[in-house]
């Protein structure tokens, strides 16, 4: 006999244990399923923006255990400014460094603590009937079994077997990233600035579209680590290892780099998706393709379409699906839309070299490229950072052709 709950969740991220916990406080019985073991490792960034802060406060997740970060140092050639995050009634004016190994642990038990039940080691696949999700099938050590849902939330990270089988795969020419990091020791572990290097060359000098980090652990390590977008010259020739060595040898002084405590481990960053839900489900997430293209964060964005979905699940579970995608939608679109097609914009190596003077090249422009690198902005921005958004939106949008037609090829 199946087991029945009102939510099943495919995947113990930031993304899921969101959608669970909120879901379950609001009442609904709530199973969330993750394929690694209990305590597994997410090759990540490790950032939390002011605006992943303000969501974790939302879901009463205490972010004592996380380094605190006040600001951004951002690099571009001789340029350097350091900018504090700014405080706003929507987000605190801080971040934090929050391993993800520890910061999944945290929301995965405050998704327990909630009340949803959590099972690790568990592939779980969609069971579709009729064009409609009705529940998941779920296969572990133990053996199979299949737990029927009034909803399924998909929170499976960047697209794979679940997204395939649901056509929640990336848009074929919409540009991606890809990024590697890895922990290094280093006496400024517990700096307060995040650092990004906003000027990359690959081994052969290629201007790289993307940047380097060094985000402080707070824990005797930094975060290390270079990301690219695919709209670059060569992309797919493009040596993630070799540019991480590169950037690190440019920093190692400064930072008194010491012996690396891991391995260095590259992942991809989805930035779009054909589709985030259909009739029964909901993508949330990286899975939904709700990664910044100018700085390939996600975490926030996770965290709020988690909640987003649960929310709409509560509200009434008929016509959920379509409610989530327009206020995703509402909040989202427009930058993301946005940040993609200044991806193509950059992938010109004159106009990112251009770009990035500018980006940093008086104060007030760059506390607009802050608030672009904190995941700020989104259709609700006031101000001077929400004006230049939507300038930007309409001027890509009209450049949008010529830049996909002059793109650099691979």
């Amino acid at each position: 006999m199946s087991e029945r709950v009102d939510v099943a969740v495919i995947g113990g991220g930031p993304a899921g244990s969101a959608a669970a916990m909120r879901a379950a406080r609001g009442g609904a019985s709530v199973a969330l399923f993750e394929s690694g073991d209990r305590g597994r490792d997410k090759i990540c960034g490790d950032g939390l923006t002011p605006r992943a802060v303000a969501a974790l406060h939302e879901l009463d997740v205490p972010i004592e255990a996380a380094h605190k970060i006040a600001g951004l140092r951002m690099i571009a050639g001789r340029q350097t400014r350091e900018l504090p995050w700014p405080a706003s009634g929507r987000f605190p004016g801080y971040g934090a460094v929050w391993p993800r190994q520890r910061l999944d642990a945290a929301l995965i038990e405050a998704a327990e603590a909630s009340g949803a039940v959590v099972s690790f080691n568990s592939k779980a696949m969609p069971i579709i009937e009729g064009g409609v999700v009705r529940g998941v099938h779920v296969e572990t050590e133990r053996g199979a079994r299949e737990v029927m849902a009034e909803k399924v939330v998909v929170a499976t990270g960047a697209p794979g077997a679940v997204a395939r089988e649901l056509g929640a795969i990336r848009i074929a020419d919409e540009p991606f990233g890809l990024a590697i990091r890895t922990y290094v020791e280093s006496p400024r572990h517990a700096d307060d600035m995040l650092e990004a290097c906003l000027t990359l060359r690959d081994e052969h000098g290629t201007p790289v579209p993307g940047y380097g980090w060094m985000f402080p652990c707070g824990d005797g390590t930094i975060n290390i680590g270079v990301g690219a977008l695919s709209t670059m010259k060569g992309f797919k020739n493009l040596n993630l290892n070799k540019l991480l060595a590169s950037y690190r040898a440019s920093v190692e002084g400064p930072w008194g780099l010491g012996a690396d405590t891991g391995k260095a481990r590259a992942w991809r960053l989805p930035m779009s998706v054909v589709k985030r839900s259909g009739p029964g489900w909901m993508a949330i997430g990286d899975a939904a393709g709700l990664v910044n293209p100018m700085n390939g964060e996600g975490i926030d964005y996770g965290l709020e379409s988690g909640m987003l979905a649960a929310d709409e699940i509560l509200r009434n579970p008929v016509g959920a699906e379509q409610r989530y995608d327009d206020a995703v939608g509402e909040r989202f679109d427009s930058f993301l839309r946005t940040g993609r097609r200044f991806a193509f914009l950059i992938g010109h190596p004159l106009l990112l070299r251009t770009g990035l003077r500018m980006a940093v090249g008086t104060h007030s422009i760059a506390n607009i490229t802050l608030q672009v690198m904190g995941n700020l902005v989104d259709g609700d921005t006031p101000g001077a950072a929400g004006r230049v958004l939507s300038f930007a939106d309409r001027a890509l949008g009209i450049a949008d052709p010529l830049l996909r037609k002059t793109r650099a090829k691979a």
